[in-house]
């Protein structure tokens, strides 16, 4: 017998598949130069926005979207490994999966931050380039282009193949749930709240996070 359980609310759905347009989007302005930088940059701020708000919907959105639940320490993490994990453990962001998500957030982050403080010569200066020294600006620059460009396909690449091994290996999709929210579960666990108060909450966060992003760029300019 299995349980249709909300696993993913509508926030942290639309989170995740604006992220993926978003890096999408960057990747490309990226790769063509030019005027297209300019949405390179807003893309940015975007992502930035995004980021922001997941930071604070770990603490307060769904059950299964909070950092206490996918979050868990070495030995939650060894025992996932040997088998031994509670099943509970399997609902959201399993402990492996966890440390995938957590890493792309945070290099994701620092990506954003280092583009912030970037300047290419050509066409692209970072919002906050004129607020630190030349050799920082090198040295974000530098990052931005190489070094976290490559960390992040890396991740994204693993992420990917992660999704294909569950489907391939383990004959566990994880796309639709995160499409629909729902996951057929063998047991009964505490779904996560997902309705108008949440949703509104969720939007009045974003415009709060894409405030405060716009906020700082223009007290940068």
């Amino acid at each position: 017998m299995s349980y249709k359980t909300r696993v993913w609310d509508l926030p942290t759905r639309i989170f995740h598949w604006a992220l993926v347009l978003c890096i999408v989007g960057l990747v490309v302005s990226g790769e063509v130069g030019g005027d297209a930088m300019v949405w390179h940059q807003r893309l940015g701020l975007a992502v930035l926005s995004l980021l922001l708000f997941r930071l604070v919907w770990g603490f307060i959105g769904g059950r299964w979207s909070r950092f206490s639940s996918f979050v868990h320490g070495p030995a939650t993490v060894l025992a996932y490994v040997r088998g031994q994990g509670r099943p509970e453990l399997s609902v959201g962001h399993n402990p492996l999966g966890a440390g995938s998500v957590l890493a792309l957030l945070g290099f994701l982050l620092l990506q954003v931050l280092s583009g912030a403080f970037s300047d290419d010569e050509i066409s692209f200066t970072g919002p906050f380039a004129k607020f630190v020294s030349a050799a920082a600006v090198s040295l974000a620059s530098k990052y931005h282009s190489e070094i976290g460009k490559i960390i992040l396909i890396v991740l994204v690449l693993l992420h990917v193949a992660a999704i294909v091994f569950y489907r391939v290996k383990k004959k566990e999709n994880l796309v639709p749930a995160m499409l629909t929210g729902d996951k057929e579960l063998a047991t009964v666990v505490e779904p996560s709240r997902d309705d108008a108060q949440t949703r509104l909450l969720a939007l009045v966060l974003l415009a709060l996070c894409s405030g405060l992003v716009v906020w700082g760029v223009q007290l940068a300019g």
